[in-house]
């Protein structure tokens, strides 16, 4: 099994990445021998859409000259290609102004594009890859979902309908709320209670890859 882990957070000791880790480390007790392929956003920031790749996508007619192998989008390619070697993703993310962060946004970007990862039909988009599990683990300083929510959240929506614009319809999303009163002690239990959560989901996954 392939694991493709991605960090978001530009602090190496942040909540979410803590996170991510833990559920990464879940995935491979239960799986020994799984392969891990890293990219992280918050150390490594890919770049944002360049007018080069913007004039490609600017028609269908440029697109389909471009193909697969054109420069402005070989970056585009080799993101595209971990996600297709990839049987489960693991995001670690903070909640950044109430929704994702930028280096997440350019990532996703660079993915969605007609005619290789999705189509578009008059009932809307679909996608072109192969679903697979997607774990979202999130940090939030405030409160965004539950009975004590007091900000909006338009991270988890934005998330999944983007995904499912690809083929991503398993995301099983694990917020870590209110870390800004969070103590390490509590960030780790918290953790854990979250993780513990998906072990059955990762059971399943296991059997599925025996």
């Amino acid at each position: 099994m392939n694991i493709l882990h991605i960090d978001c957070s530009p602090r190496l000791g942040s909540h979410s990445r803590k996170l991510s880790a833990g559920i990464v480390e879940k995935i491979q007790t239960l799986l020994p021998g799984v392969e891990v392929r890293r990219r992280d956003l918050g150390l490594e920031p890919i770049p944002h859409l360049g007018a080069a790749y913007a004039d490609v996508l600017s028609t269908p007619a440029t697109l389909a000259a471009a193909g697969r192998t054109a420069g402005a989008v070989l970056f585009a390619e080799e993101l595209i290609q971990e996600v297709e070697d990839s049987d489960v993703i693991v995001i670690g993310t903070p909640m950044n102004n109430l929704t994702v962060p930028s280096v997440l946004k350019a990532w996703i970007d660079q993915l969605i594009r007609v005619g290789r990862t999705m189509q578009s039909t008059p009932a809307g988009k679909v996608g072109m890859l192969r679903d697979r599990p997607v774990f979202v683990g999130i940090a939030s300083g405030g409160v965004f979902t539950g009975e004590r929510a007091n900000q909006p959240d338009f991270l988890t929506p934005y998330l999944s309908a983007v995904l499912a614009c690809i083929g991503f319809t398993t995301i099983h999303y694990l917020p870590l709320q209110a870390t800004a009163f969070l103590d390490e002690d509590q960030s780790a239990q918290l953790r854990a209670s979250l993780i513990a959560t998906i072990e059955p989901l990762l059971t399943t996954l296991a059997c599925s890859h025996v």
